[in-house]
């Protein structure tokens, strides 16, 4: 990197820095770094000014070194305060009732899950409720219905397989929803 800053006569200060070509190499570090592309022209311009201030009043052994320090010292500053800006939600704004958005998404769900079942096969549907609405047991449904467990077992599935397929279908997705 320092074979990469070319110093030349008359962009030298008179303490023999080629600033041009320091700001050059802050804006490559800071971008490799990650800083987001509308901070990066600032960080380089506070931390240049930051070492002219140093340069005139101490000896810098390594001019990039030193940038380099006080540029990441810069975002951690940043970062800092990003963070201490963002703070939750207003706690008299904050409520525990779901938002509009999940009330509608919630309805349309039911709106096709009762769509589903109205065409689904009658003992699919009776076995289906039973089993997830009412939550009885496959063996419970299997003597009341005449069914062996692994039929009992089948109807659930194709029934969640024939729900599922409606849900796509409508374009509703409720996984990830809170």
């Amino acid at each position: 990197m320092l074979s990469s800053i070319k110093s030349g006569p008359s962009d030298k200060d008179p303490q023999g820095q080629d600033w041009d070509a320091i700001r050059a190499a802050l804006q490559r570090y800071l971008r490799a770094r990650g800083t987001p592309p509308d901070l990066i022209d600032d960080l380089a311009q506070e931390t240049l000014a930051r070492l002219v201030e140093l340069a005139r009043t101490q000896q810098i052994g390594s001019m990039l070194a030193l940038g380099f320090r006080i540029a990441d010292n810069l975002r951690v500053d940043i970062y800092r305060r990003d963070s201490r800006l963002v703070t939750g939600v207003d706690e008299e704004l904050r409520s525990e009732e779901p938002s509009l958005n999940r009330v509608l998404d919630s309805r349309r769900a039911m709106e096709v899950f009762e769509r589903c079942l109205r065409r689904m096969p009658a003992l699919r549907r009776e076995v289906l409720v039973r089993r997830r609405l009412n939550q009885e047991s496959c063996r419970a449904i299997g003597a009341d219905l005449d069914l062996s467990t692994k039929a009992v077992e089948k109807h659930i599935t194709r029934g969640m397989v024939d729900l599922r397929r409606a849900l796509d279908q409508a374009g509703i997705d409720l996984v990830g929803q809170d």
